[in-house]
């Protein structure tokens, strides 16, 4: 069984598994600036893991704004409850919004990492290549790809709040329980939105989110980059590696900012809730502490844990391997400053 044809098969997933390839099927990759390739690289891990953990983000949501039949219920009964009334497409209600949303939104927050840890080594050179660039550059890119897609977080957290049920009655012949959905699209959400309130509607809810991903960006690449600083050289290619690296990163950051994401979501829904409008970003914690008690600020937290575990350490590892594959040359060779 030592055929030319096996030689040949097991040469070339030899070439896949450490990144090379023949030069003639690659080089439509490497004419490519390396900007290029790291928005390519973002942008698909992104969607990757956005996609997978999209059940959980839907329930979270529903907890997060406190929707009418969810707020005394627990993530397996919420689970089933969307099941039962939307079927299984009503897990990936919003999804949409959220991976149109997720793609320019991981492309910029990765290339831009990338940029702003070149630019801070470039001028900053006394600082080293400690951790501590990743946590600066880490914010920046943050803050960065949230301005940038911010009206697609919106649309896609008020199409995700909707809930209706999409199991026709056949006795009556009609769907009831719940009312109709509001929006009926993407473009229905923002063009809506701008009509309302113009460009501070479509921004509703910036302020919370950028005071959490500030600090939130940075912890998550920061503390990566501290564990992988203590990975054995022979797993620093280990796919286990960045899943759990990556993990724990995702976590340790949440568990810091959630608050903040709580009073997000909720600002962002008050137009469809009629609720209370928080003036600001300290209003909204201290309101909904006074009037729904200081747990509201943690609801759906267990969930986002749960949440977290895969995405954030898909997005990670998935973004690394990119990497591999589109032969991005590694940040220790292409930085000439030394610690």
């Amino acid at each position: 069984m030592n055929s030319p044809q096996g030689s040949t098969l097991t040469t070339n997933m030899a070439g896949l598994v450490d990144g090379s390839t023949a030069r003639e099927e690659v080089s439509h990759i490497d004419c490519l600036p390396v900007y290029v390739k790291e928005l390519i690289a973002g942008g698909g891990a992104g969607a990757f893991a956005k996609t997978t953990v999209a059940p959980l983000e839907r329930i979270k949501i529903l907890m997060q704004t406190r929707t009418d039949g969810f707020r005394s219920l627990g993530v397996y009964q919420s689970l089933r409850k969307v099941l039962k009334h939307e079927g299984v497409l009503g897990f990936y209600k919003g999804n949409g919004a959220s991976v149109v949303r997720i793609i320019p939104y991981a492309a910029l927050h990765f290339m831009t990492y990338e940029r702003y840890r070149g630019w801070i080594l470039d001028n900053y050179s006394f600082m080293g290549l400690g951790p501590i660039i990743d946590l600066l550059a880490g914010s920046a890119s943050g803050g960065t790809a949230v301005i940038c897609t911010y009206p697609l977080d919106l649309a896609r957290t008020k199409l995700a709040y909707q809930v209706t049920d999409t199991r026709t009655n056949f006795r009556s012949g009609i769907r009831s329980l719940y009312p109709q959905p509001a929006y009926n699209g993407i473009r229905d959400v923002l063009t809506s939105v701008y009509r309302e309130g113009g460009i501070r509607g479509l921004y509703r809810g910036v302020g919370p989110t950028l005071a959490g991903i500030l600090p939130y960006a940075g912890l998550k690449f920061y503390i990566y980059e501290v564990l992988k600083l203590h990975v054995p050289e022979e797993h620093q290619k280990s796919i286990a590696m960045h899943l759990s690296c990556g993990a724990v990163a995702g976590l340790f950051g949440q568990t810091f900012t959630y608050p903040l994401d709580v009073v997000r979501r909720q600002m962002q829904c008050s137009t469809i809730q009629g609720g209370t409008r928080y003036r600001n970003t300290l209003d909204g914690l201290t309101t909904i502490a006074r009037n729904q008690g200081w747990r509201q600020l943690f609801a759906g937290m267990s969930i986002n844990y749960i949440k977290m575990v895969p995405s954030v350490a898909v997005g990670f590892a998935s973004y690394d391997m990119m990497k591999v594959w589109l032969r991005i040359p590694p940040r220790q060779k292409s930085q000439t400053v030394s610690s």
